[in-house]
């Protein structure tokens, strides 16, 4: 079969069977697998080329799992404008998605522990670009100084451990920033975003989900470290008696309440 037979071969997905329509085809490192298949993958997943037959099935399974975990999720603080950040403070559990909370169990977006947080950072991009003035010979040239348009963008990463993805990376502004007030900028002056009430509103949003997410990491970690310190005694304060109390604060030997 010559190079062009081979370009329109029937090929067969390797995760389902079925067979892989034109320009359907998904490359796997030992396969291949049909575009309706990798719509089921986490969007987070960036690794597709170099992963087995048998680590995308391992996912798919996963993300079938997920799907009870979205319907338990009850959302009880939400951040962000477009893409949001979804936080179930009783199960200690969050998602990033732009569904609504009717649509989640559609879009089943990954629901991840509080404590495979790892770490969130906000990155502020600044992009530029010249203005150009009209010379006499109708070409654009720089000014002097050059001006400069200033804009900027808002990325979220969060970093998580999770066997699929390490980031969840996102962009909390549906269109740049422009901070064009007053013109373009001359080179030798930096602008002052800050005075924007879109940059600073942007923000302050990124540096809230920074602080939820981290603030509930530490607190998971924190409680799990407390559970595995050894128990120390006390003098029960009902009958005097050296105890270790139980869960629920109670003395060991007379059943009141210890501290």
């Amino acid at each position: 079969m010559g190079l062009f037979g081979k370009m329109f071969e029937k090929k067969t997905c390797a995760i389902c069977g079925g067979e892989i329509g034109l320009l359907g085809n998904r490359k796997l490192e030992d396969g291949n697998m049909c575009k309706n298949c990798a719509k089921k993958l986490s969007p987070w997943f960036s690794e597709r080329r170099r992963s087995t037959v048998e680590s995308i099935k391992e996912q798919l399974a996963y993300r079938e799992a997920n799907k009870a975990e979205v319907a338990k999720f009850n959302p009880t603080l939400t951040f962000g404008t477009g893409t949001k950040v979804y936080l179930d403070e009783d199960a200690r559990k969050f998602i990033v998605t732009r569904s609504s909370p009717r649509n989640f169990e559609e879009s089943n977006p990954d629901v991840i522990d509080f404590s495979q947080v790892t770490g969130v950072d906000i990155d502020i991009e600044e992009n530029s670009s010249e203005d150009m003035r009209e010379d006499k010979e109708g070409r654009s040239v720089s000014y002097n100084p050059p001006r400069y348009f200033y804009s900027y963008d808002f990325n979220v990463i969060i970093r998580v451990n999770n066997p699929y993805f390490d980031q969840i990376s996102f962009q909390l502004n549906s269109s740049s920033v422009e901070i064009n007030e007053n013109g373009a900028v001359p080179a030798n002056m930096k602008p002052y975003p800050e005075r924007n009430q879109d940059y600073s509103e942007y923000k302050r949003m990124g540096e809230e989900i920074k602080q939820a997410l981290t603030s509930a990491r530490q607190q998971v970690r924190d409680e799990a470290a407390a559970a595995r310190a050894p128990k120390q005694a006390v003098v029960c304060k009902r009958c005097g008696a050296s105890t270790i109390p139980d869960e629920s604060g109670r003395c060991e030997f007379c059943g009141g309440a210890a501290l």
